[in-house]
């Protein structure tokens, strides 16, 4: 009874393949998005002010980021939890596949967090007139919480490790 329970528990860890699939879908659909983004700018780009410009360019960093950071988990989380990928001899393979744990996945991800965050505040900063001072505060005390989480784990793992 107990060699079953230990074998149907290891091999739940399936489970997670159809959600790190779903990843992958995740990441299409932010790719269409992005380029919806590029194919409204185009048009419209020398009628556009610089600084609104830069805010759409920002957001586009920001999809970007996201996507890299939606790879990043989908396919080391795979790894972590599920299989080894098997990707061919001559097929291009990523240098640090096979090389993140989960520990230095959840860095991976809480820095990504932090920039994200810094383009998002960077955004609001743009256009701050327009925004009142607490909502201001408010965007830099929830982006300061993000960094000092991030600092946290990093400093947590740091003391873990020795």
């Amino acid at each position: 009874m107990e060699r079953f329970i230990e074998n149907a528990m290891y091999a739940s860890r399936w489970l997670l393949a159809p959600i790190y699939f779903g990843l992958s879908l995740a990441l299409l659909a932010l790719a269409l998005k992005f380029f919806q983004e590029v194919f409204h700018i185009l048009p419209n780009v020398f009628a556009m002010a610089e600084a609104d410009l830069i805010l759409v360019l920002l957001s586009l960093i920001d999809m970007a980021l996201v996507g890299g950071l939606l790879v990043m988990v989908m396919i080391s989380g795979y790894e972590n939890f599920v299989s080894q990928l098997d990707i061919a001899e001559g097929t291009e393979k990523l240098s640090w596949l096979g090389k993140m744990d989960s520990s230095s996945l959840k860095m991976k991800v809480a820095a990504s967090i932090v920039a994200i965050s810094s383009i998002h505040l960077l955004k609001v900063f743009m256009n701050a007139q327009n925004i009142p001072d607490s909502k201001l505060m408010w965007y830099v005390i929830i982006h300061m919480a993000f960094v000092l989480s991030a600092f946290a784990m990093g400093y947590l793992d740091k003391l873990t490790k020795h």
